[in-house]
């Protein structure tokens, strides 16, 4: 891969920078005017004190942290200089298949897409099934595609590790192990994504450095008709379009399970896919400690933002707490337990990036847990903790939120989706990111205890799980907590100035998911009453043959989401300055 630009655009420079300086400022000023209390106190309760006063300190440094990852990666964020592939490439394309959870038909689309796929090179479409299904190899004969099951291989159905039993990993690394000799590189796709013609031509040029280990690319929802695929869509904006970018400086994107193309002997050489719910995080870090044994030199990974494979998204709360579950509890567990003992061999600036990039859903967890102690224990106790000006420490706090969305705002410009506009604030994301931090907490308590968790298949298709009051019980009892606060807060007094906003603006976040399904419910059935009626309703072109008035008639069938970007005839993406 070409060196990337090193210009700096002012403009980014300078809102990153005000961006920080306000944030780092507010946390100093918070710093700075802590009195430690009378040591005369009772030992509880100058024990407690402490406590708040640190609980309060630390919040304030999570938010400092989540303002420096986002202004580093506004300075580093870049586009790689698209390669040509080198056709004498021998290429698997790889997807899987857990029947009953995932429908037949899903797949076979996806399938026979990728039969579409071109690369002038050797090119096989293989589908891993963990069922060995009568019907998957059916369907496999028919759509022309190579079939492949580790079911009744005891060497391939482990209790742990490599080979771990109803595992995506797992199941990847076992034909890895009977296939992978046979090709130089594997492309892949979640069963639910449909890849576009051009995937391989777009990730297999990078292959040419020959210490690039996988290359990927972004995910993108095809299923655009709900608010909650909407949100969740917008709320992987920050991710892949821009921290994953700025993975490209170091030469260190994350790799995405979600599509992909993989050096299969780079992944060999550190035993294949990582024994992990998130098994792309901490393969990640497993190939960036290590190095290439041909060069010397540590693996790199590139990240195109090129629309390449559309598939589906959550399109319900249930299954979109449960990927959220999957990647904040992965994330935890690979923060948690293994990212010490392999930091030190990622270098210091890759450390530094990984240990940003995963702080995220952590110190979310940990803020919230801090945050709901310090203000149980004013509501009861009656401690204050930090004491400060209130007028001065909402001034300064607001001056550095408006400063941090606003960073956030700019950066919208990279904004990879094809169905947001252009222009877009992307604030339903954000909501929707902190509507999550219930779930974040649950993950949080599990990785620390150390609570056994296995891998779930987020349901796709006509198979979205349903939701129900049940979707929302942490929620509803992080809403009871706070409840009871407020009510106790009303009994003691001990609520004084902002200190009744914490618990007050937590309760209607809680409120918020479950009323929003209420509120959508309600809609439904309201519908549901009136559809009788509009059966009959025929609009003015089926009895004319012409469009309504004021209306145009659609010339053709309308493209592919992410299609016409990548099919209108223009150029590939050139060396450039993401940040330009």
């Amino acid at each position: 891969m070409r060196p990337l630009s090193r210009r700096r655009p002012v403009l980014s420079a300078l809102i990153a920078a005000f961006a920080f300086a306000f944030e780092s400022t507010f946390f100093g000023w918070l710093l700075a005017k802590v009195e430690l209390p009378d040591r005369r106190m009772q030992t509880v309760l100058f024990v407690t004190t402490i406590f708040m006063i640190v609980a309060t300190a630390l919040i304030e440094l999570f938010r400092l942290v989540n303002v420096v990852t986002l202004c580093l990666a506004t300075l580093r964020a870049r586009d790689p200089v698209p390669v040509p592939p080198d056709q004498r490439l021998r290429v698997a394309f790889l997807t899987t298949i857990v029947p009953g959870k995932e429908p037949v038909e899903m797949v076979e689309k996806t399938l026979r897409a990728a039969k579409r796929i071109r690369h002038q090179g050797r090119y096989h479409v293989w589908l891993l099934d963990e069922g060995d299904d009568p019907e998957v190899r059916a369907m496999c004969r028919r759509v022309g595609a190579h079939h492949f099951s580790r079911r009744g291989v005891p060497e391939w159905n482990t209790a742990a590790g490599a080979f771990k039993a109803k595992t995506k990993h797992g199941n990847y690394n076992s034909w890895m192990d009977r296939h992978g000799d046979s090709y130089d590189v594997f492309v892949s796709v979640d069963p639910d994504h449909v890849p576009l013609p051009n995937f391989c031509e777009r990730l297999l040029g990078y292959f040419r450095d020959p210490d690039v280990a996988f290359v990927i690319g972004p995910q993108i929802y095809g299923n655009y008709d709900n608010v909650i695929t909407k949100w969740a869509e917008s709320q992987q904006y920050l991710f892949h379009s821009l921290l994953q970018r700025a993975g490209n400086t170091l030469g260190i994107p994350m790799l995405v399970g979600t599509n992909n193309a993989v050096r299969i002997a780079a992944l060999k050489s550190i035993g294949g896919l990582q024994d992990s719910i998130t098994e792309d995080m901490a393969t990640s870090l497993a190939q960036h400690a290590t190095r290439n044994p041909a060069t010397g030199r540590r693996w790199t990974s590139v990240y195109t933002p090129d629309v390449l494979a559309v598939g589906e998204g959550p399109s319900s709360w249930t299954d979109y707490f449960s990927q959220q579950h999957r990647w904040s509890r992965g994330t935890d567990e690979v923060f948690v337990a293994g990212f010490a003992r392999m930091a030190h061999r990622l270098g210091v600036r890759r450390a530094l990036h990984y240990a940003l990039l995963m702080a995220y859903y952590p110190l979310t967890a940990i803020a919230w847990l801090l945050g709901a102690a310090t203000a149980a224990f004013h509501v009861v106790l009656g401690i204050k903790g930090v004491q400060v000006p209130q007028q001065v420490w909402l001034m300064l706090y607001v001056d550095a939120a408006i400063f941090q969305v606003g960073l956030y705002l700019w950066n919208r410009r990279h904004n990879v989706s094809p169905h947001e506009e252009a222009g877009s604030s992307g604030l339903s994301g954000m909501l929707l990111s902190t509507l999550c931090a219930p779930i974040y907490v649950t993950s949080f308590l599990q990785a620390v205890l150390r609570r056994r968790s296995g891998f779930v298949v987020t349901p796709k298709g006509d198979s979205a799980s349903p939701d129900r009051l049940l979707t929302f019980r942490t929620h509803l009892r992080w809403a009871l907590f706070f409840a009871v606060l407020l009510v106790v807060a009303a009994v003691t007094g001990h609520a004084h100035g902002f200190m009744w906003l914490w618990p007050s603006l937590n309760l209607a976040l809680c409120l918020t998911p479950p009323g929003i399904w209420a509120l959508q419910a309600h809609h439904r059935r309201r519908r549901a009453r009136h559809r009788p009626a509009e059966i009959y309703a025929v609009p003015d072109e089926a009895v004319t043959g012409e469009a309504a008035p004021g209306e145009k008639a659609a010339p053709g069938e309308k493209a592919a989401p992410g299609e016409k970007a990548l099919s209108d005839g223009r150029e590939p993406l050139m060396t450039r300055d993401v940040a330009a």
